[in-house]
């Protein structure tokens, strides 16, 4: 990532220094409570803080060259804001959303619809429908047990255009109130495409790998299909 991005984040409401570290230390008043290695070449560390709405927690990503991704959820799990921190533009939640994402509606009947907006810093404003299923399936994974989903997406531009469609599996943990990527396929333009960052090891304080800014799976396999690209 940019090292003068990083510099001008440092400070700004609730984000950390990011920049160069082994480990990941959240900022100021926030706790991190948990650190997902996953497949793809991506750790993500999760944290909450305690000037922050009850329910909400943070998230930020990893891949081999350091953070690329910051976001926030409430309670409910809808994306109140995000950050692509190799562009610079944030996302936040429009006000009075269609249909709010409801994490509470998923558990209680077993499927979740969608239809909110999304404001762009870039001046874009994008709208989001879709849907989230329990498949019923459980999986356990490095001990943690989930809960399997299946979902639809689309995201639109204020035109009408359709900017991306998402569809697959992902996975759910009722007491974090957190969804996890699964395997999917995802149409930007040029047909589907299949991503799978499915999480692998799950760390909690006082566990080994815990807040840690270093990913640990397919790294080496990212690396040989982008040397396998070049000129």
């Amino acid at each position: 990532m940019r090292a003068p991005l990083v510099v001008a984040l440092i400070g700004f409401g609730g984000l950390p220094a990011l920049a160069g570290a082994q480990t990941f230390t959240p900022p100021a008043g926030c706790t991190g409570f948990l650190t997902v290695q996953a497949r793809g070449c991506k750790v993500s560390n999760h944290y909450r803080c305690a000037d922050d709405a009850p329910g909400d927690q943070w998230r930020v990503d990893f891949n081999a060259d350091g953070p690329y991704f910051v976001s926030r959820i409430d309670r409910e799990t809808q994306w109140v804001y995000s950050l692509d921190l190799f562009d610079g533009v944030e996302q936040r939640l429009g006000p009075d959303p269609a249909d709010a994402a409801s994490f509470s509606g998923l558990l209680a009947t077993g499927t979740d619809s969608y239809d909110f907006v999304q404001t762009g810093s870039d001046g874009t404003t994008t709208r989001v429908r879709g849907f989230d299923t329990l498949t019923g399936r459980k999986v356990v994974i490095d001990g943690i047990e989930l809960e399997e989903t299946a979902f639809e997406l689309r995201e639109m531009l204020e035109d009408g255009t359709v900017r991306s469609t998402g569809r697959g599996h992902e996975f759910i943990h009722r007491a974090w109130r957190l969804f996890f990527s699964g395997p999917s396929e995802w149409d930007g333009g040029n047909g589907f495409e299949p991503l799978d960052r499915s999480p692998v090891t799950f760390a909690q304080p006082g566990e080994p790998g815990f807040m840690s800014a270093r990913p640990a799976f397919d790294c080496d396999a990212q690396l040989a299909a982008l040397q396998g690209r070049a000129p």
